[in-house]
């Protein structure tokens, strides 16, 4: 198959699968309208969907990914600043989600002493990961 840029690809399996764009759309539960943008190379979808997204249209993700381009010939998917933007965001997420957890656990008595401060611990150290990322910056 000739490489296809991001959107022609979309549109190409989409129809090889005998969906509409409304199909579609209702299989990865977002609108029409979104799977439109995509075709027309307006915007791509968020890397969380790619799986279900590859999997409606009958491919692997990993080809979705890899075939996808830009008319900068760029995937916009291997993007470093937003991976490491992306794990920042994850890592601080989660150091204050074990937080929250600990005390609803504790306020609903479901978790031990013990237990409370290794999720805490898990918390702080992820806190401290962003922290030592913002001094090396």
């Amino acid at each position: 198959m000739e490489e296809k840029k991001f959107n022609e690809l979309i549109v190409e399996l989409r129809k090889k699968q005998g969906l509409t764009q409304q199909q579609l759309a209702k299989k990865l539960n977002i609108t029409d309208k979104a799977v439109s943008k995509w075709e027309r190379g307006l915007s791509y979808p968020d890397i969380t969907s790619i799986s279900m997204l590859a999997k409606a249209l009958g491919v692997d993700s990993a080809y979705l990914i890899d075939s996808c381009k830009r008319d900068d010939s760029k995937n916009p998917y291997q993007n470093k600043e937003s991976i490491k933007d992306l794990i920042i965001l994850i890592i601080n997420t989660l150091g204050v989600a074990m937080g929250i957890a600990v005390i609803v656990l504790n306020i609903l008595n479901e978790i031990s002493t013990k237990d409370s401060l290794i999720m805490l611990g898990i918390g702080l150290f992820c806190l401290s990961l962003i922290n030592l990322n913002k001094v090396k910056e």
